[in-house]
Order: structure tokens, then C-alpha cells, then sequence
């Protein structure tokens, strides 16, 4: 048992760094010279804040709030998790953790689907632009704060 509480809690310290990169990196779409993140465009060495059209600046705000909202709920949910370790009683269920995990989780899902719905559409194939790691991350990120969730809610303390 220990050695499951140990593991759920190296991936998901794993999953609030990674969440941190993806949200940070500007690699949401690459291509060769080229990166765009959530934040801004780089275009070679020179980068300057994201340029989409007015009618999906909402969308992109509102893509970084969850994004924003996911690291939050995510280290909550870590520091959670330390705490109930050390003061909750044997047999009892990791329900707070697991719960706010949760909550990460739907954050991450609405992010990265809004991402995923609205705007690769902006990079035309002849750019040769793809997902870069960041918007890789995210998903992955999402699997993860399933995963160890629902575990969470599992698990008993021993």
C-alpha cells in the first residue's frame, strides 16, 4: 500500500509540473521556425503576444483560466493529499483529493477541447504547423488527473 501512495503521489507531482510547462511553453503549434503557445507568438527568436481575431479572444481567455484553474486545483489537490495522509484516520477514503483532482480534471478537459475545437484552424497545413509538447502535455495531464482521481477516491489509508 505504501508503495501505491508512493507512486500516486510522484505522478502527480508529475502531472502539477507538467500542467505548469504546458500552460507556460509556447508550444501549443509548432512548425519548423515557428511556435505559438497561450501567451503569445514566436516567430524564430522574436516573440510578441498571441494575435487571433477579436471573435476568438474570448475563447483563448477563457482557455487560459482553466488552464490557470487546473495548476490551482491540481496543487491544492497535492497539498490535500499531504495532509490527509498525515492527520486522517485508518480506513478512512482520500474523498477530498480525490474530488478536487477531479475538478482539475474537468478544468483541463474544457481547456484543451476549446483549444482543440476553435483553433488549429488559424494554422493552414502549407505552414506545416502541428501539436507541439504543450498541448501534448495537456492531454496526457488530463489522463493523468483522471487516473489518480479516481484512485484517490478509492483508496483506503492504511
Amino acid at each position: 500500500m505504501l508503495v501505491l501512495l508512493a507512486g500516486i503521489f510522484v505522478i502527480h507531482t508529475a502531472t502539477v509540473i507538467m500542467l505548469f510547462v504546458s500552460t507556460i511553453a509556447n508550444a501549443w503549434m509548432v512548425s519548423s521556425k515557428n511556435s505559438s503557445g497561450l501567451w503569445q507568438d514566436c516567430i524564430g527568436n522574436n516573440c510578441m503576444d498571441v494575435g487571433f481575431p477579436e471573435d476568438d479572444l474570448p475563447a483563448l481567455k477563457t482557455v487560459q483560466a482553466f488552464m490557470i484553474l487546473a495548476i490551482i486545483f491540481s496543487f491544492i489537490s497535492l497539498v490535500m493529499f499531504v495532509v490527509q495522509l498525515f492527520t486522517m484516520e485508518k480506513g478512512k477514503r482520500f474523498y477530498i483529493t480525490g474530488a478536487i483532482l477531479l475538478i482539475c480534471w474537468l478544468c483541463v478537459m474544457i481547456a484543451v477541447s476549446i483549444y482543440t475545437a476553435r483553433f488549429p484552424q488559424y494554422f493552414t497545413p502549407s505552414s506545416q504547423y502541428h501539436h507541439g509538447y504543450s498541448f501534448i502535455l495537456a492531454w496526457i495531464c488530463f489522463c493523468f488527473s483522471f487516473i489518480i482521481g479516481v484512485l484517490y477516491l478509492v483508496l483506503r489509508k492504511k
